[in-house]
């Protein structure tokens, strides 16, 4: 019976990779149990280093916490106990096979100040487990050297199952201490990512609400103000002119008028914050191009992010029905499932809708997930399309 290479590698009854585990125990020398003697050997000088780092972190900190360079201090030795559990892992690997990943980077700070930069220091859990890994590595230390000092001229015959024995405990230390918590670190990564997201989509929404009043209401009121400047000249030598003049202007007037409340209600619609998300979204169905019908079954109203979140979503997404769908109706439904506000937007146009298609469909998935939100497109070629939003309910505080 032939074994493939990906069983090969693994023993009956583990999934950990058979070359992350140490063989068993043999009365030979092999080199591999020279290596686990190397590493027992080099425990004690380590953990004296590592112990003395610790005691020294943790005297003069806690001394200096009644001055203003104690917790600064501390968040500086914990970056460098960062290090020293890097140099762990590195040895631990080369001498016991131990592979750990290595832990996330602490998530950098985007226009925070240097508070908040020293509190992400001061409770960071890498940090931390590696300064409570060395605490406790000095009684392991000293054990181990003795035991393999004195194995190596008494008790010759049994020092590889020896050796064994004690860097097994030396590989579940590391990997209870020194490995990353997967969950921690996944969602330390998350959020640094998804801060950025929140970042560059404020950045941008500011950047859209600039050129929008440089272009629009701003420009109309400059050419108000031209306009209002001649009538005035005219005003006694020909009326007539100048009460044309002031017309235009006042149509100009209504014009800029339109423009800022049109430029409103793309910041924060009123009717939202008024009435919620039913009679908003039925506003934003009442524009578009083809026929719409909201449904929105909610027992109360979300948070006003949240709810502001689920309106642009929909209002984007039925710009891209009016543009691009070729769709002769559409349908908006919102409800809650449990702990979670569930937003569908369906057609019936052409479909081949895309989340890699375009910028539009992209930055409604990066916006979503930025608050633990899912985006689904469903959209083959031909129709209909159904694009479902998925986001974190949370009870609106009055």
């Amino acid at each position: 019976m032939t074994t493939s290479a990906s069983t090969a590698g693994r023993t009956e009854g583990s999934d950990r990779p058979a070359s992350d585990r140490p063989p068993a125990a043999r009365l030979a020398l092999d080199g591999r149990t020279w290596k686990e003697i190397a590493h027992l050997l080099l425990n004690l000088p380590v953990a004296v280093f590592g112990f003395t780092y610790v005691f020294t972190v943790v005297l003069v900190s806690g001394i200096l916490t009644l001055t203003v360079i104690g917790l600064p201090l501390l968040a500086v030795c914990l970056l460098g106990a960062r290090q020293l559990g890097k140099l762990e892992r590195s040895r631990s690997r080369a001498l016991l096979g131990v592979r750990v990943d290595e832990p996330s980077p602490l998530p950098l700070v985007r226009g925070g100040g240097m508070f908040q930069r020293l509190w992400l220091a001061l409770k960071d859990p890498v940090g931390w487990r590696t300064l409570l890994y060395d605490l406790i590595r000095l009684p392991w230390g000293v054990l181990t050297f003795c035991t393999v000092l004195v194995s190596l001229f008494v008790l010759w015959p049994v020092l590889p199952f020896i050796s064994r024995g004690l860097t097994n405990v030396d590989r579940a230390m590391v990997r209870g201490l020194l490995s990353p918590s997967d969950e921690l670190e996944r969602r330390i990564a998350e959020l640094e990512s998804d801060r950025g997201v929140v970042v560059d989509t404020a950045a941008a929404d500011l950047r859209r609400i600039e050129r929008d009043l440089h272009d629009g209401a701003q420009a109309r009121l400059v050419n108000l103000a031209m306009g209002l400047g001649l009538a005035k000249e005219k005003l006694l030598e020909d009326p007539d002119s100048a009460a044309a003049m002031v017309d235009e202007a006042h149509g100009e007037v209504k014009l800029a008028l339109q423009e800022l409340r049109d430029l409103a209600r793309g910041i924060h619609p009123a009717v939202l914050t008024d009435r919620g998300l039913d009679a908003a979204l039925s506003s934003v169905a009442s524009r578009c191009t083809v026929p719409v019908k909201v449904t929105a079954d909610l027992p109360s109203r979300p948070a006003a992010a949240i709810e502001g979140i689920a309106y642009f979503t929909v209002s984007e997404l039925l710009q891209n029905v009016s543009k691009h769908s070729r769709a002769r109706s559409a349908s908006v439904d919102v409800w809650r499932s449990e702990d979670r506000l569930l937003v569908q937007v369906r057609d019936d146009g052409a479909g081949g809708a895309r989340l890699e298609g375009g910028s539009g469909m992209r930055g409604l998935a990066e916006r979503l997930g930025a608050v633990d939100g899912l985006f689904l497109v469903d959209s083959p070629v031909g129709g209909p399309t159904v694009v479902t939003a998925e986001l974190p309910w949370r009870d609106r505080k009055e």
